[in-house]
């Protein structure tokens, strides 16, 4: 299987190797939705794609895991990328992910502590982790 970010506002786009435009959270987030495996077959589209959304100053993505099947290594990799690019440019980074074994994989790794990891998406007017609305 192959992730596919879909664009939430606009009609279904015909399917494509490559990830599609991102949506927008109530809050004004980035909601890029995964679908599939994340590995080192997908991850040069995806890195390409996260690349260019935390290329601005202030990005907020939110990656909807749930949907993802399997993560290998390089996946974990492009995700610390994503992570490190929106840290740096004073940005943030939110997992949506309740999958106890790719929970799991974060404590294994000694990554838990490193991504923001939310069990849904966020709604407008709902505090997020940091008790901001």
């Amino acid at each position: 299987m192959d992730f596919v970010a879909e664009d939430r506002t606009a009609p279904a786009p015909a399917p494509a190797p490559a990830p599609q435009a991102a949506g927008r959270a109530p809050g004004g987030a980035t909601v890029v939705p995964l679908h599939g495996e994340i590995d080192v077959l997908t991850a040069t589209a995806l890195s390409e794609r996260l690349d260019a959304l935390t290329a601005r100053p202030y990005p907020d993505l939110v990656l909807d895991l749930r949907p993802v099947a399997f993560i290998d290594c390089t996946g974990l990799g492009v995700l610390c990328r994503a992570r490190n690019r929106a840290l740096a440019r004073r940005g943030r980074l939110r997992l949506v992910a309740d999958s106890s074994s790719f929970l799991r994989v974060l404590r294994v790794t000694g990554l838990s502590d490193a991504f923001e990891v939310i069990p849904r998406l966020p709604h407008h007017g709902e505090p997020d982790a940091e008790g901001a609305a």
